[in-house]
């Protein structure tokens, strides 16, 4: 049983089939295009419930994750795919009305919108084929990255190893010498 029940995680229900409306084509007529809602910490189904109130259409793949509580009874939640992004086919006054909801740290426009449709398409088949499914992190050991975020912007290192799920160990060198911090994955960005 689930923490919480299942939010929808696509709305309208018809948004990437083209049942609602064509998502692959966003024509100036219409001036909606597709963007990509970077949000504050942990508040993507927040603004989820917002943009559905606000018959904003939007999808925010949710997948299933299986945790086992200290007493060894199992529970179901479901957690963002892409945990930060909510993908939304909106105009200019819908992404304003998206931005007031305060929960929006940054938006990003999708440049080729068929593709990314495509891929958003797969992602769902993916969902609703119920199988395992992991995300994977796009960081390998022995890349290098530069620190895009908090108070270490800037800096750039070297990728020396992967602990858990997101977490990454990255070596900095200076002066022939060396120190290690441990990142998140988002923090940071390849070169």
């Amino acid at each position: 049983m689930p923490i919480l029940p299942r939010q929808r995680d696509i709305f309208p229900p018809g948004l990437l089939d083209g049942t609602a409306i064509d998502p692959a084509v966003a024509t100036p007529a219409d001036g909606r295009g597709w963007i990509a809602f970077y949000t504050l910490s942990r508040r993507e189904k927040d603004l989820m419930r917002k943009l559905e109130a606000a018959s904003i259409p939007f999808y925010a793949p949710l997948i299933k994750r299986r945790l086992r509580s200290p007493g060894g009874r199992t529970r179901l939640s479901f957690v963002p795919l892409f945990p930060g992004y909510v993908f939304s086919l909106v105009d200019d006054e819908q992404r304003r009305a998206a931005l007031a909801t305060n929960t929006v740290a940054r938006w990003l426009p999708v440049g080729d919108a068929a593709a990314f449709v495509g891929d958003l398409r797969n992602i769902k088949r993916l969902i609703d084929s119920d199988e395992p499914l992991t995300p994977e992190a796009r960081l390998e050991a022995g890349q290098t990255v530069r620190v895009r975020s908090g108070p270490l912007r800037g800096l750039e290192g070297t990728v020396v190893k992967r602990r858990g799920g997101q977490r990454l160990v990255v070596a900095i060198r200076f002066l022939n010498q060396g120190a290690s911090i441990e990142l998140e994955d988002v923090d940071l960005e390849p070169l």
